[in-house]
């Protein structure tokens, strides 16, 4: 009895080792043993990301996010430019025709009224960005998007609305269920030390950061072409710890790995 007793203690110890051992090896990393990963990520279409930050990617071999609004006079007026951004590996993604938001919120005066997102409708919201994915597709070939909120404002006329849209994107930036993969970052006017400084002081359970630029080097909500260009150099010299790519990408790997 004492015999029987010693062998499933045995045995218990050993399915425990070997659980506690098949944990440890689905430990999540990313494509070359990181354990965190940068999205950059700009918004609206601004001749100051293709002038300076598409330049600076490039030069690094670092791919971004370009969450377009469909309207911009800069992608009327420089879509071969948006075109060729796509083609060599950046992410054009769905930022909605229009920049709706909620005028009724602090600081939004510059919110047109027809482009008040409290007077807008869910179905409004749903066609809006239907239609943007359309035209995306139109300049880049492709079937999968993803979306960035405007302004962040989630209540469209009141209501909620990101649950009736999930189904048109990939991932909806900062709104997934897995909070690891959520963390999201505006930073303007900041400094390239600045920038370091957020990244090397990321806990350590985060995943994935989403630095989301404006301008570089000019429009508004800027960073410097010079601190912008700091943080690149910083990733590149980086590789082992920071896994850079189109948030796209990095979705869709993190998804494979569940």
């Amino acid at each position: 009895m004492i015999f029987i007793k010693t062998i499933l203690l045995l045995l218990a110890i050993l399915f425990s080792v070997s659980s506690s051992s098949q944990e440890q090896s689905k430990e999540f990393t990313w494509p070359g043993g990181g354990k965190l990963a940068v999205s950059l990520s700009y918004d609206d279409a601004l001749n100051s990301q293709l002038d300076n930050a598409i330049p600076e990617l490039d030069k690094h071999n670092l791919k971004a996010s370009f969450y377009i609004t469909s309207n911009s006079s800069v992608m009327n007026a420089r879509m071969a430019e948006w075109r060729a951004a796509a083609k060599n590996g950046h992410e054009l993604g769905n930022h909605s025709i229009y920049h709706p938001c909620r005028a009724s919120l602090p600081d939004r005066q510059w919110v047109p009224k027809h482009h008040d997102l409290d007077n807008y409708s869910v179905t409004q919201m749903i066609e809006e960005l239907t239609t943007a994915n359309t035209f995306l597709k139109a300049i880049d070939g492709k079937t999968e998007r993803t979306y960035t909120v405007p302004c962040g404002d989630l209540l469209v006329g009141g209501e909620e609305y990101l649950s009736t849209v999930n189904n048109l994107f990939t991932a909806i930036k900062g709104h997934g269920a897995d909070k690891r993969f959520s963390l999201i970052w505006d930073p303007s006017n900041s400094t390239g030390k600045q920038l370091i400084e957020y990244i090397n002081n990321i806990p350590s359970d985060i995943l994935l950061v989403n630095i989301i630029f404006h301008g570089v080097g000019g429009d508004y909500l800027s960073v410097t072409s010079e601190a912008h260009a700091e943080l690149l150099t910083f990733l590149t010299n980086n590789r082992d710890s920071y896994h850079v790519d189109s948030y796209i990408n990095l979705m869709k790997y993190a998804d494979s790995m569940k």
